[in-house]
């Protein structure tokens, strides 16, 4: 974050406005009850809409992995945080691109026949590899907001990612242990603890830390940024910290 990328940030930008597609869900007849369906049951092979939201969530993955990969192969800021989190990134957009091409091939929480097909194993093998790609794509993401907010705070304490960061890092462990609960719950026979709040919140906020991190890129870093013991000016010249009698430029 030395510099503005605004690129970057569009990609990035454009990619959580396409992670949300799932809110359309609130205008379209699509069958499914929110509060306790999976999202990505709206792209299940049988629904009505589900072309559409599997495009989207492609478009989205692309778009994450667009913005992640060469900014993953030259990281805009110093320490070894920055590389772990842009190459999660590139994880998680990949992941959610294969994710689209993995479809359920219906909704097991809305269909008691298709969920008695998914516990007899008798639905292709898509819709049982779709919940690796979706586990891959959300580990992927938790390393990412993790680590680039680690960075943000240390190298960008004004950005606003530094400032949002840790509370949606918070909202968003909160909510996989929620959904992670509810997924018990569920295949324990109980009626799911508000299975589908608990996911749209989670897909959610990491539709607002890609924001909140494409917003970040938009704005040069504070002067003074450490790299071990030297520092750079806002010209990307190398000085030595005052007290040292030396300046280089």
């Amino acid at each position: 974050m030395i510099k503005p990328r605004p690129t970057t940030a569009a990609l990035l930008a454009l990619g959580a406005l396409t992670y949300t597609a799932w809110a359309l869900e609130a205008v379209l007849p699509t069958g499914l009850t929110p509060a306790h369906t999976y999202v990505s049951e709206l792209a299940a092979g049988n629904q009505p809409y589900g072309t559409l939201f599997r495009s989207t969530d492609l478009l989205a993955g692309v778009l994450v992995w667009a913005a992640a990969l060469p900014t993953s192969l030259r990281p805009p800021s110093p320490g070894r945080w920055t590389r772990v989190g842009w190459a999660a990134l590139v994880l998680f957009g990949t992941a959610t691109a294969v994710d689209s091409r993995l479809p359920l091939s219906c909704a097991p929480t809305a269909d008691p026949a298709c969920a008695a097909q998914e516990r007899a194993g008798l639905l292709p093998v898509a819709h049982s590899a779709h919940s690796v790609s979706s586990t891959v794509a959300l580990c992927g993401m938790l390393v990412a907001m993790v680590a680039l907010t680690l960075t943000a705070r240390r190298y960008a304490p004004r950005a606003p990612l530094a400032r949002s960061g840790p509370a949606l890092v918070t909202l968003e462990l909160a909510a996989t242990v929620w959904t992670l609960a509810a997924v018990a719950a569920l295949e324990a026979g109980h009626d799911g603890w508000g299975l589908g709040v608990a996911q749209r919140l989670q897909v959610g906020v990491i539709a607002v830390w890609l924001g909140a991190l494409a917003v970040s890129l938009l704005r040069p870093t504070t002067p003074g940024v450490p790299l071990g013991d030297r520092v750079l000016d806002v010209r990307g010249r190398e000085r030595v910290p005052s007290g040292s009698g030396d300046t280089r430029s």
